[in-house]
């Protein structure tokens, strides 16, 4: 069951709209949380609810630290992690509950 593995992932407002990254290890749950506005501040005060990448980790310790890589990142390198797999950002949560 995938949305019980540790991931990080990235929401976004719109495309090419506001970025969120974070890591959960139960996704649908996280996502879900940050649709119904407790997921975070930040995402709630800007509309951040759109799952456009995730990536599984078979433990939380290597999802965190990706988490945190990726947050260093410059913008336009996390535009093209999503476009890669992702090029119309289209919202992904679907397909994981």
């Amino acid at each position: 069951m995938a949305e019980l593995e540790p991931a990080v992932y990235l929401l976004a407002s719109r495309t090419h709209g506001t970025l969120y990254c974070g890591s959960t290890g139960d996704l649908v749950r996280r996502i879900w949380e940050h649709r119904d506005g407790v997921g975070s501040r930040f995402t709630a005060k800007y509309g951040v609810t759109r799952l456009v990448w995730c990536e599984f980790h078979a433990e939380m310790g290597s999802a965190i630290k990706r988490e945190y890589q990726i947050k260093a990142w410059k913008r336009a390198w996390k535009i093209e992690l999503i476009e890669a797999g992702n090029p119309h950002w289209r919202d992904l949560y679907d397909q994981y509950v």
